[in-house]
């Protein structure tokens, strides 16, 4: 195995225990700027069940854009899944006249997305330093697995 590769294999499960490990926070309770990592993973843990993984360059950022209210689906990307779950419209097609947008701006739809970035705002969340971008896709992927994380899947769209 190539030397680079190994010592980012390496790093994954200690990150993973120092994820698990943190403190959790709920979204009002978001640690300010200089309390938390700024680059690196994020999860999010609903009554004990570890739904989602996420890494970003600016964590908090990253996490006011899934749960603020008006973040559509572009930035609030776990909640409109959610939402699709809850509607029962698990994909949008990308026919035209029945994409993300559409489905958004659907009034019934919209509803269950409002809802469900509420609901991520009362989730519990840790966060992990990962400041390499390579170690944060690794780590993304082995918390997701080795967890795991109900809704990360890794398939192509």
């Amino acid at each position: 195995m190539d030397k680079v590769f190994r010592e980012h294999v390496e790093s994954l499960h200690p990150a993973v225990e120092r994820l698990l490990k943190c403190t959790s926070f709920k979204f009002a309770g978001l640690p300010r700027p200089n309390e938390m990592p700024k680059a690196g993973v994020y999860l999010f843990t609903e009554g004990g069940v570890h739904l989602y993984v996420g890494r970003s360059n600016n964590i908090r950022r990253r996490l006011q854009d899934h749960c603020r209210a008006s973040s559509g689906h572009g930035k609030a990307a776990f909640a409109f899944l959610l939402a699709r779950i809850d509607h029962s419209a698990l994909a949008p097609s990308y026919r035209a006249g029945d994409g993300r947008a559409q489905l958004e701006a659907n009034p019934e739809f919209n509803q269950k997305f409002a809802a469900a970035k509420h609901r991520l705002r009362s989730m519990e969340i840790r966060v992990v330093e990962a400041r390499h971008p390579v170690q944060q896709a690794l780590l993304e992927i082995y918390v997701a697995i080795s967890l795991p994380t109900k809704h990360n899947d890794f398939d192509n769209h």
